[in-house]
């Protein structure tokens, strides 16, 4: 029997909202998910024992999770991303859910946010380990801007500084001067 195959449909991105006070059992999930999967392998022992210790991870959502912006589905939060003065500060996409075209609808949105706030670079940082984050920022665009030791994990990490010119409205535009770098790194690296 012939049969053809139905030709592959991405998979559309949920909705993204803002994060609520409901979130904040899944955004700890969400975080852990990250940090197990990506995090955990490259970090010294004294570094992982600080970060349960110091509760890193849920005093980043206490402190912060009114910024963030959520993406669900089936009503569990699968997705996040923090922005803030146009640094990405956290972007977290659920192991099960990842291939999807959550990540870049996530980082679209928080892009859309810094424009409407008349942001024009956007920035955000991963570590060199995590070459699938690298691929992935320079297919949106970023590009390497500097590199420097991680100080925040303790562990030897080498951090990449990405940047992206956000244009203007139409994704055209010249470069406005640059925004402010942030001066002190999120605890929690979310890339």
């Amino acid at each position: 029997m012939n049969r053809s195959r139905s030709p592959s449909v991405p998979h559309a991105p949920p909705p993204i909202r803002g994060a609520c006070a409901q979130d904040t059992q899944a955004l700890h999930a969400l975080l852990l998910d990250t940090f197990e999967r990506t995090w955990r392998a490259q970090l010294t022992p004294a570094a992982i024992q600080a970060y349960f210790r110091d509760r890193i991870a849920e005093r980043y959502v206490e402190d912060h999770s009114g910024e963030f912006l959520v993406a669900e589905m089936h009503g569990r939060v699968i997705g996040m991303v923090h922005q803030r003065a146009g640094f990405i500060e956290a972007l977290h996409v659920l192991g099960a859910c990842e291939r999807r075209g959550l990540g870049r609808a996530l980082m679209a949105a928080a892009e859309a946010q810094m424009r409407d706030r008349g942001v024009r670079r956007a920035s955000l940082e991963t570590d060199t380990f995590n070459l699938a984050s690298q691929r992935f920022y320079e297919a949106l665009g970023y590009r390497e801007a500097a590199r420097y030791p991680d100080t925040e994990w303790n562990s030897g990490l080498t951090t990449i500084r990405y940047e992206k010119d956000l244009g203007d409205e139409n994704g055209i535009g010249a470069l406005a001067a640059d925004q402010p770098s942030p001066t002190t790194s999120t605890p929690l690296p979310g890339t």
